[in-house]
């Protein structure tokens, strides 16, 4: 390979922001010069250092021999390739045929989702026959299993009442959580009193489902939770857990809350809220009015459409952007919803009818327009009165069809005006209600729901509805957080007594959850290749399942669910799809394959693969769900097939240093109870062995284990033999040697005792990159399998955790093993080892001491004071610096920047004295004072030094720099040459699930004294607040059937809604940094103002690494350093506005029930029937709901 030369040019200088040069300054500053030419030991313009090419040509050489000769020694990588060599003739390589894959997969999990759909009309066919055969009983007395209460008992020992003794164990299928798979548990939220009549009549109708949940159960014990949620409020469970409240003491979970229950209950609707903002509405009545808004939004789900607009003299949009549409009522826009209308203030008179004029054109456009959801249509109206003649509106725009729906909300207790928006709803077939307290509107908001079920429950159709994914959030209050994603498939339960037919009443809904851990268990993951993947996306184009979905993030110890972690969309995902071809193809439910090019972040992002995929999709039948599969071009559309006798095999499998991919599924070991403390290794054994006939395994995949434990026997003796060979006396090195294989087999052999290996975590759960899982090969595999053949792929590995301080604890290297045949080439393994950091750098300091001269000391050396030298990955960070500690060592230590002559700083140990290179002190001694490390990735930049020549004392730790990965950080200049010239090239990633901080928010300190009396409000409002709580922990409030704890309940959701999360849902880009293999080796000049910097860039042969050598006497420091750190995509006022009134392509559901003429729509409501809560809630509640304005 030629060597490229790099030049110096000056337009290149100006792009970069250099100019005005060194001579421009002085002519233009003569006494600086004149000042300068004083010392006339000082040139004017220094020269720069020569590097000899020759030389850091033989180091790169020398040490990419002797490293190549270092791993390939440990690792046995030559002797396992020669053992599949060998293996050829018994190989076969057969090329995948990716739309029978995915046509194959899809019919096994349609097999596996019917069976719940099953389980699911069971129950349904139980509880309505149940509810047929039940007479209500207002006297009923009747004892049940309440979740809270089980197993309480009161201060004598006895069972507290609705607390009778319930059997729990811990069942590994359902997350290890105590259970009782013998019976369901009934749990009521906090605001619906567990002895109601309607409750008791519930319960003892529902009991006729505990056996119908365990046989089904006992028919597929692939089945998790069933249950029942029932139109009254309580949830029937199976099996049966403990519930446990709130830190507040309260059970805030509603099962009529939940999506599963909302989507089974009702089909799709368009919904504009329109909510009075005049004057009468303030204090306690706009309070309510935004928590009704609230709570009418948490009712509404991906597949609704909803506006707000608020009115008194005048009409405006809460968000203007969203003038004259409906948008989607996903997460994202339910969420800015809430925040504008806790903004909202109210003034002036309010005049309905031109806001009620507003929602009817909107509904009307979209319907002609066919968007929404071309179902359901109504409009909330929320108001403390109506006064004008409003009924033109509805002959014009309503009457005679009546296709809108109108509910009404009348706020506060005064029932002046109750009787005409009882009017406006029983003549638009709505319903009307009247919340007086902030603890009504949960209760009244859900008769909407009732009324909008009305035509299904009337035509008995039992439309099965499947879930988005979210996280098990019901389990958050039991005795377990589960963090699995789930999916549920639900069906309404109908009253189908004569009698209320006309009035269309709802039962409730029963249900069922699949892990959709489970679902994807049906698509192998040894079948899709090293990069190969499978995902599942919804109709709304919402991803279900897919290795790059990252719902959680960590908030200080603790890992939480992202706010939108159900609702990021496919091509924020797969975001090279820029056409979006792919994801219009798969929400349609079309089956096909789509090619791209496209970038996959490695590492947490810190690399890229340049792929070509290739995608292959499909529908699951009875679903809204699109499966998709994809696999790489190249290595990816092959897979390799072996062959060996059982005995053999078996026999290799049994070595101690050998396992199976936990995640992966060689046999079913989930449903029978006997099989769960199985390992996958062992199950595999059995099934050999005949031990076991009840076990299914997948045969074609034990069969690749088994040609792989033969193939890869011989590492064991090899590895073993070696290790004896290493004495015990010889320094630390190589830790351990790996392998795997394309089946999900893993060896490794320690060199060195348990204790002292430098990365205890490698191949273990605890650092899932390093291990085979359902998403995704190990990392070091993936890298392996993209470099040359023979070639090893090296990678410095930190330590990563909330408490780790951030040290860099090994570096591991790894090759790919291949087989060729017939043409075709195939990846069967990756084999390599870890190493401590220290080894490398001995390796890379004795390379560094080769020259050509015959005789003498060498004309250049690392270890010269003018010289930096680093070795560098193919990404650009640093593994090796002529300073180590430079770079490495973060633990708490000392730092200083000397002053004079010396380009860089250094990092000691607290009991070094040090030496400074570059300055012309012999025997220099520094007095270290400063100490090193905030947090792991920061660093103290100065320091107090002791009385010394040509060093001033004093100096205090000011500065806090972060410690450099990238070679961007430490020397920028030299990074950018390398960028300019193309030796590297620079990639923008992008991540659509990203958290952000918000933005600073700085009010005056002057603004608490210009007023004593916001001052004065604050302490009355915290004093208030307390005094509430206090009150509502007392039995006084009792007898408003526990009315105060569910006042309670919604005063804390609402104060907890005050609370801004920390960080938020964001768009991020960030750079990566990727060596063009092309150019193996470059050198040139750097302009840096009064100076000339040279470097010289050399391959490490057989590697990902470059050797750079740089002239470090110029300083360069003027470049502003290349960070490698995401930045928030900030996007201005009319972009944004774009992306929010965007619609993407959806497929709406498959049917839809707006009305029915049997509908009796004069069951329309009435007067409030929720008990008053006492005078004294009301003062607190309003003095906690002040203005914002009088608190400032």
């Amino acid at each position: 390979m030629p060597r490229r030369s790099i030049l110096p040019s000056s337009h290149k200088w100006d792009h970069y922001g250099q100019w005005p040069t060194a001579w421009t300054i002085l002519r233009k500053m003569p006494i600086i010069l004149w000042l300068l030419l004083l010392d006339t030991s000082l040139p004017t313009v220094r020269g720069q250092t020569k590097i000899p090419l020759e030389t850091v040509k033989l180091w790169a050489d020398t040490f990419g021999r002797n490293l190549y000769n270092t791993v390939t020694r440990y690792s046995g990588s030559l002797l396992l390739q020669k053992k599949y060599k060998d293996a050829e003739s018994s190989l076969k390589i057969q090329e995948v045929d990716g739309l029978e894959l995915v046509k194959k997969f899809s019919e096994d999990m349609e097999t596996m989702l019917r069976r719940k759909v099953e389980a699911v009309k069971n129950l349904v066919e139980a509880a309505e026959e149940a509810d047929l055969n039940h007479e209500f009983n207002a006297s009923l007395v009747f004892n049940y299993y309440n979740s809270v209460l089980i197993n309480e008992k009161d201060e004598k020992g006895n069972y507290v009442e609705l607390g009778a003794e319930f059997l729990l164990e811990s069942d590994a299928h359902f997350s290890n959580q105590r259970v009782n798979v013998s019976m369901s548990s009934v749990q009521l939220p906090t605001n619906v009193y567990n002895k109601d009549p309607d409750i008791l009549n519930g319960v003892y109708m529902s009991e006729a489902l505990n056996p119908v949940f365990v046989e089904n159960f006992q028919r597929d014990p692939t089945l998790t939770w069933q249950y029942f949620g029932s139109s009254t409020g309580f949830f029937r469970i199976y099996p049966g857990i403990k519930w446990k409240p709130d830190e507040n003491g309260v059970i805030t979970f509603d099962c009529r809350n939940r999506g599963w229950y909302i989507q089974a209950a009702t089909s799709p609707k368009d919904i504009v809220i329109l909510v009075d903002m005049s004057g009468s509405m303030k204090g306690l009545r706009m309070a309510i009015a935004k928590h009704t808004i609230t709570t009418i939004l948490d009712t509404l789900g991906e597949n609704d459409f909803v506006n707000i607009i608020a009115y008194n003299d005048y009409v405006h949009y809460i968000e203007p952007c969203f003038k004259g549409i409906l948008v989607q009522a996903d997460r994202d826009n339910r969420e800015h919803f809430k925040q504008l209308v806790d903004e909202l203030m109210v003034k002036g008179v309010g005049v309905v009818s031109q806001a009620l004029i507003e929602a009817f054109e909107i509904l009307n456009q979209f319907q002609e327009s066919r968007q929404g959801s071309l179902c359901n249509q109504a409009i909330m109206l929320i108001t403390d009165g109506a006064v004008e003649d409003y009924e033109p509106v509805f002959e014009k725009y309503n009457w005679p069809d009546r296709k809108v729906r109108v509910f009404t909300y009348l706020i506060g207790r005064e029932v002046t005006f109750a009787d005409r928006l009882k009017w406006i709803a029983c003549n638009n077939k709505g319903y009307y209600t009247q919340i007086s307290t902030l603890a009504d509107a949960q209760e009244n908001v859900m008769e909407y729901l009732h009324v909008l079920s009305r035509p299904m429950v009337i035509n008995h159709d039992h439309d099965i509805i499947w879930t988005e994914a979210y996280m098990d959030s019901r389990l958050f209050t039991s005795e377990a957080q589960s963090l699995m994603l789930l999916t549920t498939v639900a069906m309404p339960v109908f009253s189908k007594k004569n009698e209320t037919r006309s009035h269309g009443i709802l039962l409730g809904v029963v249900g069922s959850d699949v892990t959709l851990r489970e679902l994807m268990k049906l698509a192998p993951r040894y079948k899709l290749g090293v990069h190969g993947y499978a995902f599942l996306n919804t109709n709304n184009g919402y991803i279900l399942s897919h290795p790059d979905l990252r719902p959680l993030y960590r908030d200080g110890r603790k890992l939480k669910p992202k706010p939108n972690y159900n609702s990021v969309d496919l091509s924020e995902v797969e975001w090279d799809d820029q056409a979006e071809a792919l994801r219009t193809a798969m929400i349609n439910g079309e089956t096909g394959s789509h090619s791209m090019d496209v970038k996959v972040p490695l590492d947490k992002g810190k690399r890229v693969l340049f792929l070509t995929n290739d995608y292959f999709f499909t529908d699951i039948s009875d679903t809204p769900f699109s499966l998709g599969v994809v696999l790489t071009r190249g290595h990816g559309e092959y897979i390799l097939l072996g062959n060996t006798s059982v005995e053999e095999g078996l026999h290799d499998l049994l070595h101690p240093d050998l396992t199976l991919a936990s995640d992966w599924i060689y046999c079913i070991t989930d449903i029978d109870p006997d099989h769960r403390k199985l390992s996958q290794l062992e199950a595999v054994v059995r099934f050999l062995t005949g031990m076991d006939p009840g076990l299914e395994c997948d045969e074609e995949l034990v069969r690749e284990v088994l040609f792989d434990a033969v193939v890869t026997a011989p590492m064991e003796a090899y590895w073993t033999a070696l290790a004896l060979n290493i004495s015990e006396a010889s320094e630390p090195g190589v830790d351990v040697a790996f392998l795997g294989t394309r089946a999900g087999l893993l060896r490794q052999s320690l060199f060195v005792g348990s204790e002292k290996i430098s990365d205890r975590k490698f191949l273990t759960p605890e650092d899932e990159a390093s291990i085979f899982t359902m998403d995704h090969f190990p990392l070091w595999y993936r890298q392996a399998s993209e470099q040359p053949p023979g070639s090893f792929v090296f990678n410095l590995r930190w330590e990563e955790g909330p408490d780790s301080p951030g040290k860099p604890v090994a570096i591991r290297a790894s090759t790919s093993i291949t087989v060729t045949v017939d043409g075709k080439t195939a990846i069967a393994a990756a084999v390599g080892i870890q190493m401590q950091v220290d080894y490398l750098q001995r390796q890379f300091w004795a390379a560094m001491k080769q020259c050509s001269t015959e005789e003498g000391p060498c004309p250049k050396s690392c270890e010269d004071t003018d010289l930096d030298c680093f070795i560098i990955d193919n990404n650009g960070f640093i593994l090796i610096s002529e300073r180590p500690q430079e770079f490495f060592d973060t633990s708490p230590q000392l730092c200083i920047t000397p002053k004079r002559n010396f380009i860089g700083r250094h990092v000691l140990n607290s009991a070094s004295s040090f030496r400074a290179p570059g300055l012309q002190v012999p025997g220099l001694e520094l007095t270290l004072t400063g100490v090193l490390a905030k947090d792991r990735d920061w660093r103290c930049s100065l320091v107090s030094c002791g009385p010394a020549q040509g060093l001033e004392d004093g100096h205090e730790c000011k500065e806090w720099q972060r410690v450099p990965g990238g070679l961007g950080e430490v020397d920028s200049a030299l990074m950018i040459q390398l960028l300019s010239t193309g030796v590297f090239s620079r990639v923008t990633m992008y991540d659509y699930q990203a958290m952000c901080k918000p933005p600073d928010h700085h009010h005056s300190a002057a603004q608490a004294l210009i007023s004593p009396l916001s001052a004065s409000l604050m302490v009355v409002k915290w004093l208030l607040h307390e005094f509430l709580l206090f009150l509502l922990h007392w039995s006084a409030w009792g007898s408003w059937h526990d009315k105060g704890s569910e006042a309670k309940a919604v005063f804390h959701h609402s104060h907890k809604h005050k609370k801004q999360d920390l960080l938020h849902p964001c768009d991020t880009e960030y750079p990566v940094f990727v060596h063009q293999t092309a150019i193996q080796e470059a050198n040139g000049i750097i302009e840096c103002g009064a100076c000339q910097k040279t470097f010289v860039m050399q391959q490490i042969p057989s590697s990902n690494l470059l050797l750079l050598v740089t002239d470090c006497t110029c300083d360069c420091s003027s470049y502003s350093p290349i960070l490698q750190e995401a930045t928030e995509v900030k996007y201005n006022a009319s972009v944004k506005c774009d992306r929010m009134r965007s619609q993407k392509p959806r497929r709406r559901p498959g049917s839809c029930h707006a009305f029915h003429p049997e509908e009796n729509a004069q069951d329309c409501g009435g007067a409030s029937d929720t008990v008053a809560s006492l005078p004294l809630l009301l003062l607190p509640l309003w003095a906690w709901l002040l203005p914002y304005q009088l608190l400032w």
